[in-house]
């Protein structure tokens, strides 16, 4: 990569000589390998080098973002000139402000044992028919399996003196499975996205037999139905899309203070106080942390060269601190806290949530479960919907039982609906158990042009008291 990092530093070097406040370059050089299968047959497959810049430069408050996949210096000068074109003629009312220079330097990896780019894409089938074969045998009749595996090397360099190496390594998979059930279909959507080399499908092919037994067994038993206010207790997976959506998205600065309005939505946060302002029980402290290896939203350093650390967005019920990057750092008199993330060198860093998930509390499962005279078991989610502002939210179990008498029963519920607000959510909350499970992969959608980074979530499993089912 020496060769591409060295057109890196001439687009910065050469931002600076024509009066900039600042500039960066954000190289990226690596390989995407993609293979879809539609019931164990292949459909498409691709494999194909991912290499190209992206540079933003700032002056007189107006900012500029550039990106080129061809590296030459006539096409670095190209870049620049446009950039600096347009921040000259931008004249922005508020002016954008990233806040004392950051200098750092560092050297950071995603730790691996087999580099998924020695890995040949017929190694990479053969596993695929063989998780496709484990959902065929569990009467699954319609599969569609997305596998991505992408290996890359990313430099980081700017004009106040960041230079920042890094090589990533992630193995994307999702897989849609639909089955005959009682009363209509059933479908369960499956990831097992990570940041890891190969070894780390070493633990698919039984996760996915496991999703897909459970699948099946709600299509053939899932029928009961359960009115009226009750309690649940609600498993990883659905603690870690209600983290993600209902408090990492409305914590997100640029959303607070509009930036995102027109693009992926608001913020019911907008209209609350730091450290003042109470949306759940003090049961409820939610993280968001990228420096927790093997996960999809791991790194050390964002892409603006800050530090990742770990953020608590709400502490004791109360909201505590937004996700931020340099830019809206200084719009809230904080600082960064390393939010700045991209999908890919021709989109610019944005603010992003990485590993978003719900603190442990003091109980374990049982105690939760012994607490509930009649409620729901909640192990997983096969619908959810949230409004603009992520206050309005709507939640569909999938694998769900009902409880009696401080007892999980054998009788499954179908579909049990909570609806609830935001705050009305945090607030039902009165345990969380002690343990913490990462159990919600996913990639994360924002921006426009679209940023599909991923991500993941969870917590330990949570008690909600009188909920109205919908």
């Amino acid at each position: 990569m020496s060769y591409a990092k060295d057109f890196a530093e001439f687009g910065v070097n050469y931002a600076q000589e024509n009066g900039v406040d600042y500039a960066e370059a954000r190289l990226i050089n690596g390989q995407r390998t993609f293979l879809f299968l539609r019931n164990g047959m292949l459909v498409s497959g691709s494999q194909r080098p991912w290499l190209g810049i992206g540079f933003r430069v700032l002056k007189n408050g107006g900012l500029a973002f550039m990106s080129i996949d061809e590296l030459s210096k006539n096409t670095v000068k190209d870049a620049i000139n446009h950039g600096i074109k347009m921040v000259k003629g931008s004249n922005p009312k508020e002016k954008i402000d990233f806040g004392e220079p950051i200098s750092n330097e560092a050297k950071w990896a995603v730790a691996t044992k087999q580099r998924v780019i020695d890995v040949d894409t017929d190694t990479m089938l053969e596993l695929l028919q063989e998780m496709d074969k484990k959902a065929e045998n569990h009467g699954i009749n319609t599969r569609a399996n997305f596998f991505e595996a992408q290996s890359n090397e990313k430099y980081l360099v700017t004009s106040e003196g960041t230079r920042i190496e890094s090589e990533s390594s992630m193995l994307k998979f999702y897989g849609i499975l639909t089955a005959k059930g009682l009363l209509d279909s059933e479908q369960r959507w499956v990831d097992l996205t990570r940041s890891t080399g190969w070894e780390g499908t070493k633990t698919w092919i039984d996760k996915y037999d496991n999703d897909c037994a459970s699948l099946a067994k709600v299509a053939a038993q899932s029928n009961n139905r359960i009115t009226g206010k009750i309690d649940f207790v609600v498993g990883p997976e659905v603690v870690g899309i209600i983290c993600h959506e209902n408090c990492g998205h409305p914590s997100e600065g640029d959303r607070i203070k509009g930036r995102e309005g027109a693009q992926a939505g608001e913020s019911f946060w907008r209209d609350l106080k730091l450290k003042e302002s109470r949306v759940g029980s003090e049961h409820v402290t939610i993280a968001e942390d990228p420096t927790i290896p093997g996960t999809g939203g791991y790194y050390e350093y964002d892409d603006e060269g800050v530090k990742a650390r770990e953020r608590i967005l709400i502490k004791d019920g109360m909201i505590n601190e937004p996700l931020l990057n340099r830019e809206y750092g200084v719009k809230f008199k904080l600082g960064s806290n390393g939010a700045a993330r991209s999908s890919d060198f021709n989109r610019e860093p944005i603010i992003r949530m990485a590993n978003t998930y719900m603190k442990p509390g003091d109980f374990t499962l049982e105690e939760l479960i012994e607490g509930v005279k009649h409620g729901i078991y909640m192990l997983s989610f096969t619908e959810w919907n949230i409004d603009d502002r992520r206050y309005q939210s709507k939640y569909v179990g999938f694998e769900c039982y009902e409880i009696k008498n401080g007892e999980v029963t054998e009788t499954m519920v179908r579909r049990p609906v909570m609806e609830l607000t935001s705050k009305g959510l945090f607030s039902s909350i009165d345990a969380v158990s002690k343990d913490l499970v990462f159990d919600f992969p996913g990639i994360c959608g924002k921006s426009d042009p679209a940023q599909g980074v991923p991500v993941y979530a969870g917590g330990g499993c949570i008690r909600m008291r009188d909920i109205k089912l919908g």
